[in-house]
């Protein structure tokens, strides 16, 4: 051996899972989604004691066998899991958030992002986390979509939703709202556009994505009455755009975007803010969204819920978001390399 580690060629997809909040539904999700048979193989990083005792709480079969690369990836059979562990720092008791697990979600997510970008998992699925309970133990988090692409050095991600035929991505995450207007400049709108176009033609097929813009301000700024940021900055940075060949609209009022009509023209919706786009998609399809990184070096997504402390340890959880997030994790791992 010349000393450099290889990854394992990979003919079946191994999945990565990270649960998220220990005290949250996360652990609960990830027992009830390994119930199921997939084309994958599944991989936990978590604390094994916390799945275990939560299968052993939902009365539900879990044999978790720790994973071992050398081995060819097999498909996940139903009661099974694949783990590579991750200790807890303290005992969980589900609804009660502990900061001195904080550590250990993003010990998680550390974990399944280097196995990801050396080629030892194929994808990525994550849990809900609790992004207050990280900083209150002293750990700057934003978000999942921040902190991946600080961990994988990426400087430009995109988020993007997905629900049925519905793809709506965002210009601005988790931000204040006053402070959105400050982060829309041409750059920022030109680079997050190109994103979509080069990530909907290699994770969905579409050759030339038609893009519908949001407007920030109402009636997208009704000629300058409203608001400059469409006149001063966006419609110059989209016409550049269209200019390259680009199908891209102008900003256009956020209210009639989502209309049905307008939808069956638009392969994808830009909202420039988080809560502008995201009850439009949760309202569509709450329990199939499924919410996607673009711009990663691997690929990622995650369910569209919080934690639901409220019902953490009660075995009523939803799976079906995580369930549909796992199985658009598998389509694309196959669109990108089938």
């Amino acid at each position: 051996m010349d000393g450099v580690r290889r990854a394992v060629t990979i003919t079946i997809p191994r999945i990565a899972i990270t649960p998220g909040e220990p005290a949250g539904i996360g652990p609960e999700l990830v027992v009830k989604l390994a119930q199921q048979q997939y084309p994958a193989q599944l991989v936990a990083i978590a604390d094994p004691d916390l799945l275990t005792t939560t299968a052993a709480q939902l009365k539900l079969p879990l044999t978790l066998s720790e994973l071992d690369l050398s081995k060819s990836a097999c498909g996940q059979q139903p009661g099974e899991l694949t783990i590579i562990p991750v200790s807890l720092a303290k005992a969980v008791i589900p609804g009660q958030l502990n900061q001195a697990n904080a550590d250990h979600v993003l010990t998680c997510l550390q974990t399944a992002t280097h196995h990801c970008i050396q080629h030892e998992l194929s994808a990525l699925v994550t849990g809900p986390v609790q992004k207050s309970i990280i900083n209150a133990a002293g750990l700057a988090f934003s978000g999942h979509t921040e902190y991946l692409a600080k961990l994988a050095n990426v400087d430009h991600v995109v988020m993007l939703f997905v629900a049925k035929q519905l793809r709506v991505a965002l210009l601005t995450t988790h931000v204040a709202l006053a402070e959105v207007p400050k982060l829309i400049t041409a750059k920022k709108l030109q680079a997050t556009l190109t994103l979509i176009q080069k990530y909907l033609t290699q994770y969905f097929a579409i050759k030339d994505p038609r893009i519908v813009v949001c407007g920030l301000n109402p009636h997208a700024g009704e000629n300058g009455y409203l608001g400059r940021e469409e006149i001063d900055i966006m419609i110059p940075a989209l016409a550049q755009l269209r200019d390259q060949g680009m199908k891209v609209s102008d900003p256009l009022p956020a209210d009639t975007v989502f209309t049905p009509q307008s939808l069956q023209q638009t392969d994808v919706v830009l909202a420039m803010y988080h809560d502008q786009g995201l009850p439009v998609i949760k309202h569509y399809g709450f329990s199939e969204a499924v919410n996607m990184t673009l711009g990663l070096p691997f690929i990622r997504t995650s369910v569209d819920h919080g934690t639901a402390l409220d019902i953490a340890g009660k075995g009523i959880a939803d799976v079906s978001s995580l369930q549909h997030a796992t199985q658009m994790a598998i389509q694309l791992v196959a669109n990108v390399h089938g």
